[in-house]
C-alpha cells in the first residue's frame, strides 16, 4: 500500500488491516506511516512502515522485498501515492512541477507494478488497484499535468491486466472522486466550486474503503482491466 501515511491510503490500509490481512505501509514520511502500522497492529492485525519515495526505483524495490519477506509473499497491492505539484495553463507551468506530478503519479506507479509483479506471479494469482482519477478520463483545463498523469495511470491499468491476465493477476482502477484529503486542497475546483458541481459526492477517506475492499476480494478470474468509479457524474 502506497501512500499509506494519510487520507486514502491510511483509510484502506486500515481497513484491510481489520479485514485480516497483513498490511505493508509505504510513503516517504516515516512518523505517518508508523502511525497507521500502529492503528493496523492496535486492531490485532500485523503491518510493516517502511519509508520509501516511489520515485525511487530502487527504494521501490527494497520496499517490495521487505514485504514479501516480512509476510511471505504479495498478495494484493494498492498505488495510491500521488501527488498535485502544478496547477495552471500549459503555457503557464512550471516544467520541473508538471514533471514532479508525472513521476510521482504515473512513474512511480509503474516502479511499484514493476517491483510487485515478481512477487504475485510467484504466488501464483493476485490484485493490483490503481488509484485513478476522473480527470485522467476528461481532464479539466488547468489541471494538464495531474489529468495527464492518470490518463497515463488508466492506461497503464489497462496493459498490465492484459499482461498480467495469463499470470491470474487482476488490474483495476479505482476512481474515488472528490475526497477531503490534503490533495484535494491543490485541485483547482476542490468542494464546492465548478466543476465539482453541487450534485457531487465529495467524500471522506473512509467512503472509498468499501469499494476498496469489493476489488480486493474479487476471485482470481474476476474482473479485470476495468475503472470502478465514486463519482456521481460521468467520468
Amino acid at each position: 500500500m502506497t501512500g499509506a501515511g494519510r487520507g486514502i491510503g491510511k483509510a484502506i490500509g486500515e481497513a484491510y488491516g481489520q479485514a485480516g490481512a497483513s498490511v505493508c505501509c509505504i510513503a516517504r514520511t516515516l512518523s505517518e506511516i508508523q502511525s497507521t502500522a500502529a492503528e493496523i497492529e492496535g486492531k490485532g492485525s500485523r503491518a510493516l512502515a517502511v519509508a520509501a519515495d516511489v520515485c525511487d526505483v530502487d527504494a521501490v524495490g527494497r520496499a517490495f522485498e521487505q514485504a514479501a519477506q516480512a509476510f511471505d509473499g504479495i498478495d494484493i497491492v494498492v498505488i495510491n501515492a500521488g501527488i498535485i505539484a502544478t496547477n495552471g495553463s500549459v503555457e503557464d507551468s512550471d516544467p520541473r512541477k508538471w514533471k514532479e506530478t508525472l513521476d510521482t503519479n504515473l512513474l512511480g506507479a509503474y516502479y511499484c507494478a514493476r517491483a510487485a509483479i515478481p512477487h504475485l506471479r510467484r504466488r501464483g494469482a493476485g490484485k493490483i488497484i490503481t488509484v485513478g482519477s476522473g480527470l485522467g478520463h476528461r481532464g479539466r483545463p488547468g489541471g494538464s499535468a495531474y489529468s495527464s498523469s492518470k490518463a497515463g495511470l488508466w492506461m497503464l491499468t489497462r496493459v498490465l491486466a492484459q499482461e498480467l491476465a495469463q499470470h491470474r493477476i487482476s488490474v483495476n482502477e479505482l476512481v474515488p472522486g472528490p475526497v477531503s484529503t490534503s490533495i484535494s486542497t491543490g485541485v483547482a475546483g476542490s468542494a464546492g466550486q465548478a466543476p465539482f458541481a453541487e450534485t457531487e459526492w465529495f467524500k471522506s477517506p473512509a467512503d472509498v474503503v468499501p469499494l476498496a475492499l469489493f476489488l480486493a476480494t474479487q476471485p482470481d478470474f474476476g474482473p479485470t482491466a476495468q475503472s470502478y468509479s465514486l463519482m456521481r457524474r460521468d467520468g
